[in-house]
């Protein structure tokens, strides 16, 4: 199983690691090409408008989204999750518009209010400790999508189909329960 992080901004390397540590062959994606003989993608966190600046500059978006009509699973996690979403809450923001969610970017606070939270997530017995950086949430949620977890009322993962968002940071602990859940989707 190949899976392709993608490299423009964020923590992709620390996905990597995740990945590995899973037993995945992992590669960086950074052009268009790169996407070609990957089973899957993960988006990391980072700058939603710089990463679509990126991903429109350097030709991604229109390829992602063509892999993604085809049934490439992705995983996108905090700005990850934005980019996926139908759209963004008080925002014109482009994104790939995969999944039927509406998000609020930066929902929790500024960088100063990032936060660690213990989370009943679906399919664990067991709580998950999220890192929570500058994070989004989602607001509201279209017909199939599956919410897996929320703090204080606030739906912070989600699955639809193929793809899978979390508003929070899986690849910055060593838990790698979500990175096994993923690969098990493919």
């Amino acid at each position: 199983m190949k899976i392709g992080v993608l490299a423009l901004q964020g923590a992709f390397r620390e996905h990597e690691k995740s990945l590995k540590s899973c037993g995945a062959e992992t590669c960086q994606i950074r052009l268009p090409e790169h996407l070609e003989d990957i089973d899957a993608l993960v988006i990391p966190g980072g700058e939603s408008t710089t990463m679509i600046r990126l991903l429109l500059e350097y030709g991604l978006l229109d390829k992602i989204k063509e892999r993604a009509e085809k049934g490439m699973p992705i995983f996108g996690t905090c700005a990850g999750m934005v980019l996926l979403s139908k759209k963004v809450e008080d925002s014109d923001q482009i994104t790939l518009k995969l999944m039927d969610t509406v998000v609020k970017r930066n929902a929790f606070g500024r960088q100063v209010n990032s936060f660690e939270a213990d989370l009943d997530i679906e399919m664990f017995d067991t709580p998950y400790r999220g890192v929570f950086i500058r994070a989004p949430y989602i607001v509201s949620v279209g017909q199939g999508v599956e919410v897996l977890a929320k703090y204080q009322d606030k739906i912070v993962m989600v699955k639809q189909g193929n793809f899978l968002a979390s508003a929070f940071h899986p690849e910055l602990t060593e838990d790698n329960r979500i990175h096994k859940y993923f690969l098990s989707m493919i």
